[in-house]
């Protein structure tokens, strides 16, 4: 072949080869591009949760939309009320970023509400650069402006905004003394450069001719003008008024803001991510949730949804900003939600049961949130994996009808399951206070699903009579009930500052008296393992195991304590190197560890201790009666000790259902 000739053939069939090539490489994935840090992406809600005095602190939540919100924190405060204030109780935090973009201000009222309405003098300045960490400083009228605002009674909703003109920060509030013919205005003052103080008097800004509280300021810079929103008392709803420049004089717009007819106040409006829509919200106090709507133009507003009414987000009168990718992934890091507690509001003395009917885990609980333990009714929870429970309401009341003994103080209950010839029996013991003998007494109600309805078999079925010889004091209380699966005996457990145990008559509605013993462990003390309630039994491995409560539930030595026998009736032995079960982690703001019961997922050497813990909102303050449900996994040694549960914010991974092959 010519030697030219086959150069060139090489040469075409390179160039034909270049297209391939070239839209191969033009194919090829390309690389993830970095996301950015700075963008914005979500929405941070700075609120407060209520008037009781514990919840008026700073809370956050997250949203990536503006209208959803997830509190951070485990909905506990960020930033403590008495750190920061004189009257160690906040309101009304509004938040604003600086200018410069990393800097943030934060302005709330110093106020105690259960002082009342007209109770504060004075605001906390807060300035931050991370979200997390907060200068703060306070400001008293009455002491810092002593000849012309001494009289001051309210200093109301601070809020602050960059004037441009002055280049300053203003910050504007109502304000109102005691003085004949005052009512609350709009005033305002510029902060000084770090934020700590405000500079000269208070100057007045606004009012509608009466009460004008709860102002909020936004510029449109779409009309290019101020836009004022405020509560106006007696017209018991949220106008606007606009103006060129904040200190202009203020034009009022007719009209309501809000999409309700019911009472609102609160109002805050924040520039959408998108930059074309506006967020605007606001409280509907008198009704228990917030409302949010959207807007286009800040003259028409459009409802999108309102905040649900439990649960640990009730947010009262606060404000949104935008935040970055990175700012959002900072707050996440510092606070944190955990997956405990596995039940919503207040509970305690958690007793679980599976149904071997339903195939379903479920757990019932004392209704926990009330002064003197007096809540009289009890919750039911469903669950598939341990981790997600559905409340099925209340399933006994025992000051109502349903108990026609007793009236109230429906506490720790205990429950099993029979299969009987009609079907599944389930049989619900409890104990609750009776009038007659003015007495904490223990009954029992039955029913066919564990759900129910139960029906109680009409008088208490262990008394102050049935105790254990050598007994003098404590109450009938915390019951549990056990089967014992190597005779197929039923057994009940109760006592306070005792253990008492005895066999169940087989209609599980009575106690075989003559077979009641003492099982009060003897010796140990308060830091070791003595006895004081809240008994639980099971077996494995040959072993009985009894399991109680040591010290009082609003003590920091609360904690649960164990031991062993060969009989479901004892005696108990202890091993004096392995006795306690679980107790608290106050490092870890983990309180008040005990009062439990223990599950075996059926068919697997695999276990969990549920147990109520002190909410930690609530430990220096009436800590016995905020309790929560938890669970964690408990194990045990060769020599088949428990191993010391270590309690946990995550709690276990959600339980796999499927079947090992």
């Amino acid at each position: 072949m010519n030697r030219s000739k086959t150069l060139l053939t090489a040469l075409l069939m390179a160039v034909a080869a270049a297209p391939s090539l070239a839209a191969k490489k033009k194919t090829a994935a390309p690389q993830e591009q970095p996301k950015d840090p700075n963008e914005m992406v979500a929405y941070l809600f700075t609120y407060f949760n209520s008037n009781d005095p514990r919840d008026e602190q700073i809370c956050y939540a997250l949203s990536d939309d503006g209208y959803n919100y997830t509190p951070l924190n485990d909905g506990a405060p960020v930033i403590e009320s008495d750190t920061i204030a004189l009257t160690q109780c906040v309101r009304d935090p509004h938040i604003l970023r600086g200018e410069d973009g990393k800097t943030f201000y934060m302005v709330v009222t110093d106020m105690r509400s259960s002082l009342g309405w007209s109770s504060n003098r004075g605001m906390v300045l807060l300035r931050s650069t991370d979200l997390i960490n907060w200068q703060h400083s306070t400001v008293n009228f009455p002491t810092r402006y002593t000849k012309t605002w001494k009289n001051v009674i309210r200093v109301w909703a601070p809020e602050t905004i960059y004037d441009h003109k002055a280049g300053k920060y203003m910050v504007f509030y109502s304000l109102r003394t005691s003085d004949p013919g005052s009512y609350d205005k709009i005033y305002y003052q510029y902060a000084n450069s770090d934020f700590t103080d405000l500079e000269g008097e208070p100057q007045w800004l606004f009012d509608a001719g009466n009460a004008t509280i709860d102002g909020d300021i936004v510029f449109n810079p779409d009309d290019q003008l101020y836009h004022l929103f405020y509560k106006q008392e007696s017209g018991r709803g949220i106008y606007q008024a606009v103006a060129k420049q904040l200190t202009d004089k203020w034009q009022m717009l007719p009209g309501n803001v809000e999409q309700t007819k019911e009472a609102v106040e609160g109002v805050g409006v924040c520039r959408a991510i998108d930059g074309q829509s506006w967020i605007i919200m606001y409280d509907c106090y008198g009704s228990g949730h917030y409302q949010f709507c959207s807007s286009k133009d800040l003259k028409t507003f459009k409802f999108e949804r309102n905040t649900a009414l439990k649960g640990k987000f009730t947010p009262r009168h606060g404000t949104i900003i935008p935040i970055t990718r990175a700012e959002k992934e900072r707050l996440l890091k510092a606070f944190p939600n955990h997956r405990q507690p596995i039940l919503s509001g207040f509970h305690a003395d958690p007793e679980v049961l599976y149904s071997q009917k339903t195939k379903q885990y479920y757990i019932y609980s004392t209704t926990d949130g009330t002064p003197g333990w007096g809540g009289h009714d009890f919750s039911v929870f469903s669950s598939t994996n341990l981790i997600d429970w559905k409340d099925e309401g209340k399933m006994l009341d025992v000051k109502g009808d349903q108990v026609s003994w007793a009236t109230g103080n429906a506490w720790a209950p205990a429950i099993i399951e029979r299969k009987e010839k009609g079907g599944y029996k389930y049989y619900f013991y409890f104990s609750a206070h009776n009038p007659k003998t003015n007495r904490k007494e223990i009954g029992v109600a039955i029913s066919d699903s564990p759900t129910g309805p139960f029906v109680d078999s009409g008088a208490p079925i262990v008394t102050d009579a049935d105790r254990p010889e050598g007994v003098g004091g404590g109450q009938a209380i915390d019951v549990d009930v056990f089967r014992d699966p190597k005779s197929g005996k039923y057994y009940l457990y109760w006592g306070n500052g005792f253990m008492a145990g005895a066999e169940l008559n087989d209609d599980l509605r009575s106690i075989k008296k003559e077979t009641t013993v003492n099982l009060t462990p003897k010796g140990g003390t308060l830091q070791t393992w003595a006895l004081r309630e809240g008994a639980y039994v099971f077996y494995r491995g040959g072993k009985y195991y009894f399991l109680w409560s040591v010290d009082d539930t609003g003590s920091p030595n609360y904690h649960v304590c164990y031991g062993t026998s060969t009989s479901p009736l004892g005696p108990i032995s202890i091993d004096p190197e392995s006795y306690r079960v679980i107790e608290q982690r106050p490092e870890q703001h983990i309180y008040g560890t005990a009062h439990n019961s223990v599950l075996q997922i059926p068919g697997r050497d695999e276990w969990y201790i549920v147990y109520h813990r002190i909410n930690r909102n609530f430990i220096n303050h009436e800590p016995g009666i905020h309790r929560e449900v938890c669970i964690d996994r408990m194990t045990f040694d060769r020599e088949g000790r428990i191993v010391p549960v270590t309690p946990t914010a995550d709690g276990p991974a959600p339980l796999n259902t499927k079947k090992k092959k």
